[in-house]
């Protein structure tokens, strides 16, 4: 017997429950298994057996770790691949980040190739503090003696495209700890503000790092104004600082007019 989903107050017949996913797929781009699964209170399995359902019938494509609407672009690039743009824009964002950094704070670093140059430049400074983070590539940056700078590793699931650790161990090691800051980056920021990725797993950990953040910074190059990812991370609103280089007049305006704080680097 199916359990009873708790928005609802009562038992979701298989074919209501499916319809109901289609359509929070449809509104939302996309959602991982994880969060269905505590929206409708049923089983993984069965929410993966409603995703194959949906898929064979047009409703919903399946990704690693949950769906999206049909049609809807997916496009992730490797870690390779994106640290190997806008690198000069990288690193004068990592400059201003890293000088953030006070001595003996605990700083989130997310998967992202910006944040990898963050982490980098940390290291560098030789800044008393530790990092937690998801990111493989970052962890590399430990192999060799690293003064004064300390490292927590997240487990979780290796994704072989990001270098990162995802899935439930992952958000769980992050809610165990607090941060002073967190630098993240983004596939891009949608028209009303949300921020977005291409995989829903991805979201949930960068949500974690949000939730447990004093403060959220984000790093942005400009043509993230011109992309989008098909899940919501969180609404801008959820930043304490933007920083970001190189914008027109205009994309300053569009991000002045979330009304999140912007500061541009030289």
């Amino acid at each position: 017997m199916e359990r009873k989903g708790p928005k609802e107050g009562r038992i979701w017949p298989p074919e209501v429950r499916r319809r109901a996913i289609a359509e929070r797929l449809r509104a939302q781009g996309g959602r991982s298994v994880s969060d269905l699964e505590s929206e409708f209170e049923v089983s993984a399995m069965t929410i993966r057996r409603d995703l194959s359902e949906l898929e064979r019938q047009g409703l919903a494509k399946r990704t690693y770790g949950g769906a999206l609407a049909p049609g809807l672009a997916a496009h992730e690039d490797s870690f390779s691949q994106r640290s190997n743009v806008d690198v000069e824009i990288k690193q004068r964002l990592a400059v201003a980040a890293a000088a953030l950094v006070e001595p003996e704070e605990t700083v989130f670093v997310d998967s992202s190739s910006s944040a990898y140059y963050v982490a980098r430049q940390i290291i560098a400074n030789g800044i008393p503090s530790t990092i937690v983070t998801n990111s493989l590539p970052v962890m590399q940056l430990f192999a060799s003696a690293v003064a004064n700078v300390e490292l927590t590793g997240v487990g979780g699931w290796l994704r072989g495209l990001t270098l990162s650790l995802v899935g439930p161990t992952a958000v769980h090691t992050i809610r165990e700890h607090f941060a002073d800051k967190l630098f993240l980056s983004v596939k891009g920021i949608a028209s009303d503000g949300s921020l977005t990725d291409p995989d829903p797993l991805e979201c949930e950990v960068k949500r974690a790092m949000i939730d447990r953040a004093e403060e959220s910074i984000l790093l942005l190059q400009p043509r993230k104004l011109l992309e989008r990812g098909s899940h919501l991370i969180a609404s801008c609103d959820r930043l304490s600082l933007v920083l970001s280089a190189d914008l027109s007049p205009n994309q300053v305006r569009q991000l002045e007019g979330t009304g999140v704080k912007l500061r541009c680097v030289d």
